[in-house]
């Protein structure tokens, strides 16, 4: 290049003037700056949680308790029929734990609704536009469970299944058409709205464990179930 040519790259480029440092689209998360994030509303919200307060705590334990209780059991009847046995019939037994899971559903309720009267509510969420979105929120909770309940029936809403209750086909109609498990969003919904209408930060915690638990649930009986019905198909085609 001729020293003309290199004096004007100079001029056009001047020295200390860089361009800014393209960053890798690919790298997702790892580009992201958390320094630069705003944490000050999550800040706020845990100022106003005690989470060493007994009545969180009794919550939470009810939280993850309920679906590890109802998945152990269904497995362990579906293992042994020793609830089959013990009533006499596939369908009493189920009935049995669906009232012991009605239960205990209820009591996780309670437990929620005590730990949230026990706390401070945010005066961020004490707003006419929260507490309605938070009744909407109740009545598409409700909205969601009942129907999966009508569309199901006790047994299969309760783990049917596990007991050999098997039903004929897969349930396609509303909500299963628009939802996956909408028994189990159905009720977050209910729990996140009640915390929205109580303008409750520990319920927003406590609403958020429950979709993880129900989350977990998921993965474990999503499978378990789909191997129950493939082992019926496999057993109608050596008939």
């Amino acid at each position: 290049m001729k020293d003309s040519d290199t004096a004007a790259a100079r001029n056009n480029n001047p020295a200390g003037n860089r361009h800014p440092e393209l960053l890798d689209c690919c790298g997702g998360l790892n580009n992201v700056d958390y320094s630069e994030m705003d944490l000050s509303v999550v800040e706020e919200l845990l100022k106003h949680i005690n989470f060493y307060d007994s009545s969180f705590c009794i919550a939470v334990i009810a939280i993850i308790f309920n679906p590890l209780f109802w998945n152990v059991v269904a497995r362990w009847e579906h293992r042994t029929r020793r609830f089959t046995r013990l009533f006499g019939s596939p369908y009493l037994g189920c009935y049995c734990l669906g009232f012991i899971i009605i239960l205990l559903n209820v009591y996780r309720s309670h437990s929620m609704t005590v730990a949230m009267k026990a706390q401070a509510r945010w005066e961020v969420m004490d707003r006419t536009d929260v507490f309605y979105s938070g009744v909407a929120l109740l009545v598409l909770g409700t909205l969601l469970v009942v129907s999966s309940f009508l569309a199901l029936g006790f047994t299969g809403t309760f783990l049917g299944d596990y007991f050999g209750i098997l039903m004929d086909e897969k349930v396609t109609v509303f909500p299963f058409n628009i939802i996956e498990n909408p028994m189990y969003w159905g009720s977050t919904a209910n729990y996140l709205g009640l915390a929205l209408i109580g303008a409750s930060p520990v319920g927003l915690i406590l609403t958020a464990i429950v979709a993880v638990a129900y989350k977990v649930a998921i993965r474990f009986e999503g499978p378990f179930t789909e191997q129950i019905y493939q082992e019926r198909s496999q057993r109608r085609k050596h008939e």
